[in-house]
C-alpha cells in the first residue's frame, strides 16, 4: 500500500519565551533567554532557584475562573495551545468527519500541583474532604481528553507518558496514525506545569537540575562547565493532515513530517547510554522512514538538555548516525532558552524545527563560552543565522531510555 503524506498545517504554543508561536518564534529568533528566579513558589532555602517559567498567562481571562479552577495548569497551557493551533490551521472539524479526527497530548507529570495541595488539604480537613476535581484535573491524560472535548474530535484520544520523550512521541504516533489510513487529522503534542516544590525537589535530590543562580549559566547545552538542566513548562501543539485532505480545503502548509523513529535504551532508569547508540538507532530509523540519507539533512534541534551525559551521549549519537557529514550539520539546543519543558520539550522543539525549515533560520545555542571536545559539533552558537534549509531532526531522550526523532522537509508547494 502506498504510504500517505502527512503535512503539518496548525501550531501553537504556550512557552516562557512567549503565549503564542509568533511571540515564541520571535523570542528564539533574537536569542531571549526565558531563565529567571522562581515566582510560584518561596524557594528560599532549596538548592534551585532558577526556571523558565510561562510569564502573564491568564487562564481566567482565556476560560472564565470557574472553568479554570477545574482544569490543572498543565491542561489550561495545552487548551490555549490547541486554540491557537485550530485557530491557525482554519480547520472546522464540522466539514470533516469527526471520528477520523484524533488527539495525542503527552505530559510527563501531569498535575503533580494538585496532588501536592490536595494532599495538603487532605492532612488539614480529612481525606474525604479533598476536592471533587482533584482526581480528573490532575490525571495525565485530561489535557487530551480536554482538547478532544473542546475540539470535537472524537477519534482516538490518548497520553503517551515517555517522560522527556512524551512530546515527540505524540507527534510521531500522529504522523503514523494519519499516514497508515486511520485519521486525516490529528491534534498532538505536550504539555507540562511541574513547577513546584516537590517536583523541582525531587529533580534536585537526584542532582538532574543546574543550581546555578546566573541564568545565563544555567541552561548551557554543550557547554563545558555545564552542570543540569533547568526546568520549564507549557505547550507545543500541531495539527497533522492528509496531504490531500490539506490540499482539498487549501490549507496553509508549513512543512512535512516524513519520518519518526523511536526506541529504548533498555540500560537505565535515568542515565543514557554512554555511546548514544539509542538515540542514534532512533535517529537512523526516522531517516529510513523517511526515506532520506544522513547528508540530506541540514539541522538537528537537539535534545540538548545542558547535562554533562545527555549532550555527550547525543554527540556521540550523531557521529554514529551521520559520519563525516556530522561536521557540516548545525546542531543546536533551543532549551538553552526555553528550559526543559519535559513532557511538552519535543513538541515545542517540533514548532521550532518546523519553522527553522520555513524560514531558513537556525536557531541558537545561546550563553555558550566554553567548548568541550566532547561536544564538537557545530552547535550554532550566541547568535542564530540564516541557512538553506531542506531537511531537519528534532530529538527527545527521556527518562526511562525512552529516545525519539522526528524528521521534517521544507514545504515547496
Amino acid at each position: 500500500m502506498e504510504r500517505r503524506r502527512v503535512v503539518v498545517t496548525g501550531m501553537g504554543a504556550v512557552t516562557p519565551v512567549g503565549l503564542n508561536v509568533p511571540e515564541s518564534w520571535n523570542a528564539v529568533r533574537s536569542g531571549t533567554c526565558g531563565i529567571a528566579p522562581i515566582t510560584q513558589y518561596d524557594p528560599a532555602g532549596m538548592k534551585v532557584q532558577l526556571a523558565a517559567e510561562v510569564k502573564g498567562f491568564q487562564p481566567d481571562e482565556l476560560f472564565g475562573k470557574a472553568e479554570a479552577r477545574r482544569m490543572g495548569r498543565f491542561t489550561q497551557f495545552a487548551l490555549a495551545a490547541a486554540r491557537e493551533t485550530l485557530a491557525d490551521s482554519g480547520f472546522q472539524v464540522e466539514n470533516a468527519n469527526p471520528r477520523r479526527c484524533g488527539v495525542i497530548v503527552s505530559s510527563g507529570i501531569g498535575g503533580i500541583g494538585i496532588t501536592e495541595n490536595e494532599h495538603d488539604r487532605g492532612l488539614e480537613k480529612g481525606w474525604d474532604r479533598v476536592s471533587p476535581f482533584f482526581i480528573p484535573s490532575g490525571i495525565c491524560n485530561m489535557a487530551a481528553g480536554r482538547v478532544s472535548i473542546e475540539s470535537g474530535f472524537q477519534g482516538m484520544s490518548t497520553c503517551p507518558v515517555t517522560a522527556c520523550a512524551g512530546g515527540t512521541n505524540a507527534v510521531g504516533d500522529a504522523f503514523h496514525y494519519i499516514r497508515d489510513g486511520y485519521a486525516e487529522v490529528m491534534l498532538c503534542g505536550g504539555t507540562e506545569a511541574a513547577l513546584t516544590p516537590l517536583a523541582v525537589g525531587g529533580f534536585t535530590s537526584m542532582k538532574a537540575l543546574s543550581q546555578s543562580t546566573d541564568p545565563n549559566r544555567a541552561s548551557i547545552p554543550f557547554d563545558a562547565e555545564r552542570n543540569g538542566f533547568v526546568m520549564g513548562e507549557g505547550a507545543g501543539i500541531l495539527l497533522l493532515e492528509e496531504l490531500e485532505h490539506a490540499l482539498a480545503r487549501n490549507a496553509k502548509i508549513y512543512a512535512e513530517i516524513t519520518g519518526y523513529g523511536a526506541t529504548c535504551d533498555a540500560y537505565h532508569m535515568t542515565a543514557p547510554r554512554p555511546d548514544g547508540s539509542g538515540g542514534a538507532e532512533a535517529m537512523a530509523i526516522a531517516l529510513a522512514d523517511g526515506g532520506a540519507k544522513p547528508e540530506d539533512v541540514d539541522y538537528i534541534n537537539a535534545h540538548g538538555t545542558s547535562t554533562q551525559l545527555n549532550d555527550a551521549g547525543e554527540t556521540a549519537a550523531v557521529k554514529t548516525v551521520f559520519g563525516s557529514h556530522a561536521a557540516k550539520l548545525a546542531v543546536s539546543s533551543t532549551k538553552s532558552m526555553t528550559g526543559h519543558m519535559l513532557g511538552a520539550a519535543g513538541a515545542v522543539e517540533a514548532i521550532f524545527t518546523v519553522l527553522a525549515l520555513r524560514d531558513g533560520f537556525l536557531p541558537a545555542t545561546i550563553h555558550y563560552q566554553v567548548p568541550d571536545p566532547a561536544c564538537d559539533l557545530d552547535v550554532v552558537p550566541n547568535q542564530g543565522r540564516a541557512a538553506d534549509l531542506r531537511c531537519a531532526l528534532s530529538n527527545s531522550l527521556g527518562f526511562g531510555g525512552h529516545n525519539g526523532s522526528l524528521l521534517f522537509q521544507k514545504w515547496e508547494a
